[in-house]
């Protein structure tokens, strides 16, 4: 392995995005070891996914891509999910020490000084590769090539006790009866 690499200097959001605000916290690791609930919305609320009980074949690739997920990426544990009409949610472990027995950390950890791209191994990044997924998955056999399937952001909860895991798995299992 050669030396460390030097990161070079983040560029900040605002002159390039003005209206673009992050609701992540500020002050969190989202590559650190930790528990998530994820909800994702489809463009426009549109019920793409079929009912619960009776997928259509988009919310069959929802479902299959999100099944692959600790397969393509190292250190993520999926726990209860749902495919809605409208939208998917999920609660997900994402383990570093996983990441660091595979030698992943650092890997790809600096990006050129004028990129925007997300650290590799957090939950945006993962977040984003399954939406990329999906999306061109379901555009593939809908023929619309580059039609927006997800809304632009996702809602994430950091789940930091047994007590609140418990009450997303209660929120994702009832979510149906709901819904």
């Amino acid at each position: 392995m050669m030396g460390a690499q030097r990161c070079a200097p983040t560029i900040p959001m605002g002159p390039i995005y003005p209206d673009r605000q992050s609701i992540r916290l500020r002050s969190f690791d989202y590559g650190q070891t930790a528990a998530y609930f994820v909800s994702l919305v489809a463009e426009h609320r549109q019920r793409l996914f079929g009912r619960i009980i009776d997928l259509s074949p988009e919310g069959q690739i929802v479902r299959d891509e999100w099944l692959k997920t600790p397969a393509v990426r190292s250190g993520v544990f999926l726990d209860e999910w749902v495919v809605m009409p409208d939208h998917f949610q999920a609660i997900l472990f994402i383990d570093m020490e996983i990441h660091r027995d595979n030698g992943n950390v650092g890997a790809h950890r600096c990006a050129p000084a004028n990129s925007l791209q997300r650290q590799p191994r957090t939950l945006g990044s993962m977040i984003a590769q399954f939406k990329a997924s999906t999306t061109r998955r379901i555009n593939e056999i809908r023929g619309t090539q580059g039609q927006k399937i997800w809304q632009r952001n996702y809602h994430d909860r950091i789940i930091r006790n047994e007590v609140e895991l418990d009450k997303e798995r209660r929120y994702i299992r009832d979510n149906p009866k709901n819904g």
